[in-house]
């Protein structure tokens, strides 16, 4: 998931009042009919959907299915500012291919519209059900029925720069384990004084930036961003101050690179891969890239105490409402699901497998770091938050986590509880 890419969410629900969570089936796949673990592979064309920063892995994976099956899966690849309005539009005309991918933010949203096909009885099918990612599986549950299955993980992480580590005198194999730790190890980059590096940097004008490496600071303190239900912000704990209070100090110090205030996510990430940056929580799913340029370590998102976290973000994916093929379309899903998915196209290019009885395979294995990511994604303090108004609350430009967060960074912190209050209230509506 690029979390930080912000777009517009449709009034989805409103174009699709009185449409059913279930497609009907003209392959004897509708809900009342008999459904297998591995549905049918009988030469059907599918049409699947997904945005382009998951371009590289749908395709891959797009590739193995369509060489291994009868059936042939065609790709249909949108840009990301585009997606959400394509999806919605087709939505309101009955036009959603067989399948589709979708931020995983915009799932509860999407599955309370009706957007996707009821997966309940498919997934229960499955002999390794239990082991697959809990955070998408719960984000795209609404009640009490599962309507998506894991795309792809994205999720976030501390990446540092080690050749800067050894040169600051820090132990280059030690990453932070405390928000303290992180504090400090960006401050003695910072005491290098080397022109044009800075120990940190983040996203100060990126809503969806900061819910994806900040949110995990917390959970990984023991405490919770939300209510269960998702209609009530607790961004004002003890944790999430701690957190505030860590990068403000930062930023007091000089410790943050230039451009961070205005940041919107479109170059978030380019000032650690030149090498300018000491350490900062980081996309996974970008470490073959920065990898490139850096030697880069990588820990866990750690609490105030210690602790281990990261948001599980990425794409959820679902048989859509309006497929005829739905039969066909599970045995894609079924298919994605399996080791031969999973291990040997996923992980086999550096992406995080989504089953927790995977994540030690052969190719993590060869790279400690990415056993690390895989290690931390099935941790239980590693979650996937779910709010039917996610968008306009976190991530929408001027959003009111933005205007907290800001505050907190760069204005007048004392009005933290006014600022959590507005969050609860865009929420709840």
């Amino acid at each position: 998931m690029r979390i930080f890419r912000s777009v517009a969410v449709l009034a989805i629900a409103g174009l699709l009042t009185g449409t059913a969570a279930c497609s009907s089936d003209d392959n004897g796949g509708s809900s009342g009919g008999t459904v297998t673990a591995e549905g049918t592979d009988d030469g059907s064309e599918l049409a699947l959907w997904t945005r382009a920063p998951l371009e590289l892995q749908a395709r891959k994976l797009v590739e193995a299915y369509n060489k291994s099956h009868k059936n042939q899966v065609k790709l249909t690849v949108v840009p990301n500012d585009d997606y959400v309005a394509k999806v919605g539009a087709a939505a309101g005309g009955g036009g959603l291919p067989d399948l589709f991918a979708a931020d995983i933010v915009y799932v509860p949203n999407w599955t309370k519209a009706g957007l996707f096909a009821d997966l309940t009885e498919r997934i229960k099918l499955l002999p390794y059900a239990g082991t697959i990612n809990q955070g998408h599986l719960q984000a795209g549950t609404f009640e009490g029925k599962e309507y998506v299955l894991p795309f792809v993980l994205d999720l976030s992480v501390i990446f540092y720069n080690k050749k800067l580590y050894q040169e600051a005198g820090l132990d280059p194999s030690k990453g932070p384990t405390t928000i303290d730790e992180f504090k400090d190890q960006a401050l003695a980059i910072q005491k290098l004084n080397k022109p044009g590096v800075f120990g940190t940097y983040f996203g100060g004008n990126c809503g969806g930036c900061n819910v994806f490496t900040w949110f995990p600071m917390i959970w990984a303190s023991g405490q919770e961003v939300m209510n269960p239900e998702g209609t009530q912000s607790l961004l004002d704990g003890a944790a999430a101050q701690k957190v505030y209070a860590t990068w403000r100090e930062l930023q007091a110090a000089g410790a943050i690179a230039p451009g961070a205030k205005e940041e919107t996510g479109a170059t978030w990430v380019a000032a650690f891969q030149q090498g300018k940056v000491g350490v900062m929580p980081y996309p996974a799913t970008l470490l073959s890239t920065a990898a490139k340029t850096v030697d880069v370590g990588v820990v866990p998102i750690p609490g105030v105490d210690g602790g281990a976290s990261t948001f599980v973000g990425g794409d959820g994916i679902g048989i859509s409402k309006d497929s005829k093929k739905s039969d066909q379309a599970w045995n894609f899903l079924a298919w994605l699901t399996s080791e031969a998915a999973q291990v040997d196209v996923l992980a086999a290019n550096d992406s995080t497998v989504s089953r927790t009885d995977l994540v030690d395979n052969k190719y993590s294995q060869k790279d400690p770091r990415v056993a690390t990511v895989n290690k931390v994604a099935a941790s239980p303090q590693s979650k996937t938050p779910v709010a039917v108004n996610f968008q306009q609350a976190f991530n929408a430009p001027g959003s009111p986590w933005m205007t907290l967060v800001r505050n907190q960074v760069y204005g007048d912190p004392s009005g933290l509880s006014k600022d959590n209050a507005a969050l609860t209230d865009s929420l709840a509506q």
